[in-house]
């Protein structure tokens, strides 16, 4: 493992008006790592995440991909360094089919000197890339899917979670990625996140179901009133441990 972080926040901090959302926060997460970000609700992990992913910028502090700061003014710089999100929307268009959804806002079209809306769309490359990717993150997808919305949640998140795969180069970041999922669904996105892990993707995932983040985070962050108030290796041993810090029973 390199000893450089694929992404570090160092000092954040991030003020709505009087409410002190990030106070201080740093962290770093490392390719082929998952790192699970816990915290009861207003614990600052959306802002956190948010920040990371160029909606907010933050108002002191870095953040720095492979120890390069980086300013992250807006999602467009987020994604051009590397850094994807997905939230617990998903921002599919249900009307649309996988490779439209993949490609949405980013489509493959020639000759580049024309204007955009005067281009050709390079439909059978996009659906190659999206067939091939869907193959080797080994995403359960009926081949006949006309649209989207006539798949199932779990198909959808894995769709949405694929989306972030095919263009970040760096990192991954998931907003409560099982959040609404039965068993077997839950099951497809679990086993998602870790094959993106042993490509080499440095991952983030928020959630609150602790069994998930002992099975697929390598390390836990625990936030709490804006600040980061510890890390554990989530194992059985550390949950009662875990808790503790999220809900407070340590002050």
């Amino acid at each position: 493992m390199s000893a450089i972080p694929t992404l570090a926040i160092r000092g954040g901090t991030k003020r709505f008006g009087a409410v002190h959302a990030l106070d201080d926060v740093s962290l770093q997460v490392n390719a082929g790592e998952v790192l699970a970000l816990l915290g009861d609700n207003g614990a600052g992990k959306s802002t956190l995440i948010k920040c990371l992913s160029g909606v907010h910028r933050l108002d002191t502090g870095t953040i720095e991909i492979d120890g390069v700061p980086i300013v992250m003014s807006s999602p467009k710089i987020a994604r051009s360094a590397g850094v994807e999100t997905v939230y617990q929307d998903l921002a599919l268009f249900d009307n649309l089919d996988t490779t439209s959804n993949f490609f949405a806002g980013r489509e493959e079209a020639v000759p580049s000197w024309l204007p955009l809306g005067m281009r050709w769309l390079k439909n059978k490359g996009m659906t190659a890339h999206s067939t091939e990717l869907v193959g080797r993150l080994k995403i359960n997808i009926p081949p006949k899917a006309s649209s989207v919305g006539m798949l199932s949640g779990g198909q959808r998140q894995a769709i949405a979670v694929a989306r972030t795969a095919a263009f970040a180069s760096k990192v991954v970041i998931l907003d409560e990625p099982t959040a609404a999922l039965g068993l077997r669904e839950s099951r497809q996105v679990l086993d998602l996140i870790l094959r993106m892990r042993d490509e080499g993707s440095a991952v983030i995932v928020i959630s609150h179901a602790m069994d998930h983040v002992m099975e697929i985070a390598d390390r836990a962050i625990v936030m709490r009133r804006g600040r980061v108030v510890g890390e554990e290796i989530p194992t059985p041993e550390n949950r009662t441990r875990l808790v503790s810090l999220i809900v407070g029973g340590d002050d």
